[in-house]
């Protein structure tokens, strides 16, 4: 016998008995998103390369490391796509959806990054993608930020927590990344491998480090919010008041940075203490260049990712019940009459009732060990169908979990079923 075949390393399955809770996580992002005005758009899989190179920047471990990049039949660049924002601008500048326009945007689906596999970090991986073109000032920030906090409360997550920081403009930021590398050099001997790479290609990610050995190095750094121009620190000023307002509570944390180069002013994450190393499961940031940047006219925009793997993971962390998405009803028929029977039934009651999930045995066998079959599927009910039934046009209704069974005609089910989906 051939051997089966493994799936590829950092790439999961996601089996029925764990998809309720991505469903609910899916029906309820929508719910939010589209009640603050976001409009779905769906996007390609596959890109050019490029884009990613000149949107991400050639410096940063994503492109360097972790795309999956590969040459076509006509020897063009492609790679699936490690992230949603460059794709987003480019769909908007591919279809005239961003000059002179407000556009809030949303999309889902799944990424490709070739890092090392470890709990809330694979190499296919889903993410919710929300963004916002055409809006310059602090109160879109404060709007994105609130709707994400939303969003985790309809979830029922309570473990999550925000912290915010500014990146100034691309000539603040430059100023300051000559600050940072002049300290960074003087502690060269404290720094591990990988900062010694960033400090010559991306130095601002040394901020981002998780080496317990480069924290005390980190903390003594110079502040980015030190050398922020005066109308980064007004945008950021103006963002902390809205959010005051409305009583959100966050922490700046000024080492906040992002791993992609388009990101300026805002940028924010929410962090848990659920989940490990891993233990951001949303982040976002303005990037008010990158429209520009990739072909279009100057156009602010601001957006934030967040991964539906470590999200799915917190709400089974904190206890989130999971939907059942097990079938409302079993239908159990014995004889030849009554297995044509049910199936007239059983399409009957999804016309009058279609919010009902029925599942038909297939599997034959009698009463017993159909019945067997209905307990282990989770179903409430049992509609038992014998040659008798079918004689006196009639069903049996058996509650699966406790109660009587009742006799019932077919032109009374329906009400009596109305309202079991809930």
């Amino acid at each position: 016998m051939a051997k089966f075949i493994e799936p590829v390393r950092g790439m999961n399955d996601i089996l029925p008995e764990a998809a309720g809770r991505w469903q609910r996580l899916e029906r309820v992002t929508r719910e939010v998103l589209e009640g603050y005005g976001y409009r779905e758009i769906r996007l390609p899989v596959v890109e050019k390369t490029e884009l990613f190179k000149r949107s991400i920047g050639d410096a940063t471990d994503i492109v360097e490391k972790e795309m999956y990049t590969f040459l076509d039949r006509s020897e063009e660049s492609l790679t699936l796509r490690p992230e949603a924002t460059a794709g987003m601008v480019r769909a908007g500048l591919s279809n005239g959806l961003l000059y002179n326009q407000v556009q809030r945007l949303w999309c889902a689906g799944p990424m490709f990054r070739h890092e090392r596999p470890q709990k809330g970090r694979y190499r296919q991986f889903h993410q919710i993608d929300v963004e916002a073109f055409g809006l310059a000032g602090p109160d879109i920030d404060a709007e994105l930020i609130l709707m994400s906090a939303r969003l985790w409360k309809r979830l029922g997550l309570k473990d999550v927590r925000l912290q915010i920081n500014s990146l100034g403009t691309p000539e603040s930021r430059a100023a300051y990344r000559e600050k940072l590398v002049a300290y960074l050099e003087g502690h060269r001997d404290k720094l591990d491998e990988d900062s010694k790479r960033r400090l010559v290609s991306n130095p601002l990610r040394v901020l981002d480090s998780k080496e317990q050995g480069m924290q005390a190095v980190i903390a003594g750094s110079p502040s980015l919010l030190d050398h922020l121009d005066a109308e980064s620190q007004r945008h950021l000023e103006g963002l902390k008041r809205l959010l005051d307002d409305a009583g959100l509570a966050y922490t700046v944390n000024p080492r906040l940075v992002r791993g992609l180069d388009y990101y300026t002013r805002t940028v924010f994450e929410w962090i848990t203490t659920r989940l490990g190393a891993q233990d951001a499961v949303c982040s976002g940031g303005r990037y008010d260049g990158l429209v520009e940047h990739l072909g279009g006219k100057p156009t602010p925009g601001i957006g934030f990712a967040m991964g539906m793997e470590r999200l799915v993971a917190l709400m089974e962390e904190e206890g989130v019940p999971a939907p059942q998405n097990g079938p409302h009803i079993y239908m159990v028929r014995v004889g030849e009459a009554a297995e044509r029977a049910a199936f007239k039934l059983a399409e009957r009651l999804r016309d009058a009732l279609p919010e009902l999930r029925i599942q038909m045995d297939c599997s034959g066998g009698g009463f017993g060990n159909q019945l067997k079959r209905a307990d282990k599927s989770g179903a409430e009910l049992a509609l038992v169908l014998g040659e008798d039934e079918v004689a006196a046009g009639c069903v049996a209704l058996k509650p699966l979990r406790g109660g009587e069974q009742e006799q019932l005609t077919w032109d009374a089910l329906p009400a009596r079923l109305k309202g079991l989906a809930g």
